[in-house]
């Protein structure tokens, strides 16, 4: 049976992509638990300076859990008197977004075909979406009675309105990746032929930049979108001291006054 998800290493890029194309990169147990654990040894590999999570196939991104799984489970459960089933997101789901979210390097998501659920939140958890004009996105959650899980809850409203998330999440349906692109769901919008060479793009461009000036812009967003202006005002401070004390800081400085282009080493 093919690995459900593939992990790859080259030239300071991760590449994870979800691969059950046959179930439209459904998540099954193994599935879930595999790319878990594929994102966290890219959070912990120091040769890892990006990471692209993407799926196999052209109809799907992720559709969020493996529901023929899931039923099997659930009324498992049910005749044991028992909940082990939903322990999936505090074991699977939380860790996978603290692992996108949390690593010290950008990730990419390259959404080729549908996102929903909780591949929606895995999509909207990236620091930079690229997807194909083909793609859509689904809450999904509240059409199989199940509350948000993987984030959206958080993401969602920051990234187009409360309003607009709560109609979303209420009233699940299928959004357009030309509608997501203008409701900013979207960073980059991109023929379905080209989604696979474009991501690629984005992520090497981002496997060769400043990786520890990244970092820190990660972690600035992250806290700005909780704290006060003068909080983040001190955090800024703390960050940039930081960042300018980093060789790659030194080595764009030098780069710009000799008028050549920085070849940055990642701290």
């Amino acid at each position: 049976m093919a690995d459900t998800v593939l992990h790859d290493v080259t030239d300071g890029l991760a590449t994870i992509t979800i691969n059950r194309p046959e179930a439209m990169n459904a998540l099954n147990v193994e599935a879930k638990a595999a790319l878990r654990d594929a994102l966290a040894a890219a959070a912990d590999d120091t040769s890892v300076r990006a990471v692209l999570l993407t799926a196999a196939g052209d109809r799907a991104f992720c559709v969020g859990q493996d529901l023929k799984e899931h039923t099997t489970l659930l009324e498992a459960d049910r005749a044991a008197g028992t909940g082990g089933t939903m322990t999936t997101v505090r074991e699977h789901y939380n860790p996978i977004l603290r692992a996108i979210t949390g690593m010290p390097k950008p990730v990419v998501a390259g959404v080729n075909g549908v996102a929903a659920g909780a591949g929606l939140g895995f999509a909207l958890a990236a620091d930079y979406r690229v997807v194909a004009d083909t793609a859509s996105f689904n809450t999904a959650f509240a059409g199989v009675a199940l509350t948000a899980d993987s984030g959206v809850s958080w993401t969602l409203p920051r990234l187009v309105g409360r309003s607009r998330a709560t109609d979303l999440l209420l009233f699940p349906r299928s959004v357009a990746a030309a509608e997501a692109y203008e409701w900013g769901m979207v960073n980059k919008l991109v023929p379905a032929a080209d989604l696979a060479a474009e991501a690629a793009a984005v992520a090497r461009a981002l496997a060769s930049g400043p990786t520890f000036a990244y970092a820190a812009l990660k972690e600035s967003l992250a806290y700005g979108a909780a704290h006060t202006l003068a909080e983040t005002l001190e955090k800024e401070d703390e960050l940039q001291s930081k960042a300018g004390a980093s060789d790659d800081h030194a080595i764009a400085v030098r780069a710009f006054l000799a008028k050549q282009k920085p070849v940055y080493v990642g701290h």
